[in-house]
């Protein structure tokens, strides 16, 4: 990304909460539970919430096949102590909101934020049995390449080959950037999926990746940012 590690949690907190008014209406969108503070020996301090996402359209066909579209409900618990920074949907039988047709589906999403070039091996300490089954992905934000995600959560419609911030004065994001552009930083998502479902778990995991929908997450940080520099944190929206 090409910012700062500072001005990406101030970007971060303000695309968390434009995306949840955004991504709500009145029968879908995002339902927060519980958003409070917390302490953590791995983590350290930061804000734990705790989250139901209502996706009836935002799921794939083939998937309502399985299950009527009113119960394709995930709850998601997220620890943010920037800049680290975990959340996951919990296996969904432990939880009183959730989607009775997949009680053994697992999503996990670890982050680590550096203030570097995407070089650095293995941030998560991983096991070297876990990093022989990693595959690994890199997801430029200036890349105009649209997939199914696209179309079906919404794309950015910025040509970050052509985007200047008029504050900064940075971009364009040409071809290589990533080696020129100072200050940068790097989010490293380790990613976990479990969905033991014998004839379509393939196809669920493959569909859960939503890298998309991370790469223009990180693309409205970018152009968000400008509106947000040199204003305070408000760490309580995160």
């Amino acid at each position: 990304m090409p910012m700062s590690l500072e001005e990406y949690h101030v970007a971060h907190t303000y695309v968390v909460m434009k995306m949840s008014q955004q991504h709500t209406t009145g029968n879908e969108g995002i339902e927060v539970l519980e958003n409070k503070m917390f302490e953590d020996n791995a983590l350290g301090k930061g804000r734990y919430t705790n989250k139901v996402y209502h996706l009836q359209s935002k799921v794939p066909a083939w998937l309502t096949t399985f299950a009527p579209a009113d119960s394709l409900i995930m709850q998601e618990e997220a620890w943010n102590a920037f800049p680290k920074c975990k959340s996951g949907l919990p296996r969904l039988h432990d939880f009183t909101l959730c989607c009775p047709y997949f009680p053994r589906f697992q999503l996990t999403i670890e982050t680590v934020h550096r203030p570097d070039k995407g070089q650095s091996e293995n941030v998560h300490g991983l096991s070297e049995e876990q990093l022989a089954t990693r595959e690994v992905e890199y997801i430029d934000i200036a890349s105009t390449e649209k997939d199914y995600w696209s179309y079906l959560v919404g794309n950015n419609n910025v040509d970050f080959s052509k985007f200047k911030s008029e504050k900064t004065g940075r971009g364009p994001l040409l071809e290589g950037w990533q080696d020129r552009c100072d200050p940068v930083m790097t989010a490293y998502k380790l990613v976990t999926i479990d969905a033991p479902y014998w004839g379509f778990g393939y196809r669920l995991e493959q569909a859960l990746i939503l890298f998309n929908f991370v790469n223009m997450a990180n693309q409205q940080r970018t152009c968000y940012k400008r509106k947000q520099e040199g204003k305070k944190i408000l760490f309580h929206l995160c």
